[in-house]
């Protein structure tokens, strides 16, 4: 387990993961990872076969959506000469070259059906036949599959094997999302930050400001631990002082008031405010001057965030980029004209 890192965490959820983990592992049986983009699946299977009775056995890792059906069984189980234009000479597959250890399928909902069968085959009998082959072979190989996917429902809509579901769903292990992991933002945030610190040269790493450490709290990590690694080295990257705390922290790196957009109708080059222009415009030409200046700013400002909402389908990233603001500027505009889900309100 040398080059395995550590798990890093100590929040219940995390640390009841871990110890279901450990339960599991020394039980040569098949697994499934469940989790969201960015939690960690990779690491998890990795863990289970190296704290298993297959540890000195290869750890094979194959991702089901890096390519399409066509290839995807050759890949799996192999080929042989003249299966198909192109294939010259004998190639073994993924689970020959697990036999012995731990096959790790990631993205196993993107699977076809007719690859499902091959697979499920050859986790209950360790048999198939490479594509073009007429020769069983036999190994023995344990498989931890991964999907981000809700399995039992794609199972109910006929896109996943139910007997497949069945067998790989021996024992579950459902990743907690970063959210869901109170405490552990700032502790990985921390050892991000002193690795980038240690790349850049730096004699130490400075650390976040209470801000910054408020924003890293409070933000929602739909990408997990692997979008906080990007956003904790951006903040360093960018940083031009070592010795003082990082105040700055820039969660989407695509926010520019220059970013090229598809809104109908207008054309964004200088982010939202040609489309503010546009609509106050027409306001001007069609209304009256108002009484009252500041309430009618207020309610002209909460019509445009309800309209770039409705229009988005109520997906705040997409309405936020319609107006031109950042992600938490949008989300802060919504808060103060009473607009944010109720879901959201504790959020920020």
């Amino acid at each position: 387990m040398a080059d395995l890192p550590a798990p890093m965490g100590e929040s219940t959820v995390f640390l009841a993961h871990l110890d279901h983990l450990s339960r599991v592992a020394p039980v040569d049986r098949p697994v499934l990872i469940i989790g969201e983009r960015g939690t960690g699946k990779e690491l998890s299977a990795a863990r289970v076969h190296f704290l298993s009775r297959r540890w000195s056995g290869p750890f094979i890792k194959f991702n089901c959506a890096a390519l399409p059906e066509s290839l995807l069984e050759a890949e799996l189980f192999g080929v042989e000469p003249g299966a198909f234009t192109g294939a010259a000479k004998r190639r073994q597959g993924r689970f020959e070259l697990a036999d012995g250890g731990t096959l790790f399928l990631d993205e196993i909902g993107n699977a076809g059906l007719a690859v499902q069968e091959k697979v499920l085959r050859a986790i209950e009998y360790g048999e198939f036949e490479r594509l073009g082959g007429t020769d069983t072979l036999k190994v023995s190989v344990r498989v931890v599959a991964a999907t981000n996917r809700d399995l039992p429902s794609e199972a109910e809509a006929g896109r996943f094997r139910e007997d497949l579901l069945d067998r790989l769903a021996f024992d579950v292990l459902t990743l907690p999302p970063l959210r869901a992991r109170s405490g552990d933002v700032m502790l990985l945030a921390d050892h991000f930050g002193r690795e980038m610190a240690g790349d850049l040269g730096w004699k130490a790493f400075p650390g976040f400001t209470a801000a910054a450490q408020a924003m890293l709290d409070a933000y929602r990590w739909p990408g997990n631990v692997r979008e906080l690694k990007n956003v904790v080295e951006r903040a360093v990257a960018h940083w031009p002082e070592e010795a003082k705390a990082i105040d700055r922290v820039q969660f989407d790196p695509f926010e520019s008031p220059f970013r090229p957009t598809h809104a109908p109708g207008v054309k964004r080059e200088n982010g939202g405010t040609e489309t503010i222009a546009v609509a106050a415009a027409v306001v001007h030409a069609t209304q009256a001057l108002p009484d009252d200046f500041k309430s009618a700013v207020a309610a002209f400002e909460s019509d445009l965030l309800a309209r770039a909402l409705g229009e988005a389908r109520h997906n705040q990233r997409v309405a936020a980029r319609r107006l031109g603001l950042g992600y938490h500027q949008f989300r802060n505009t919504l808060r103060k004209h009473n607009l944010l889900p109720a879901r959201d309100r504790g959020d920020l």
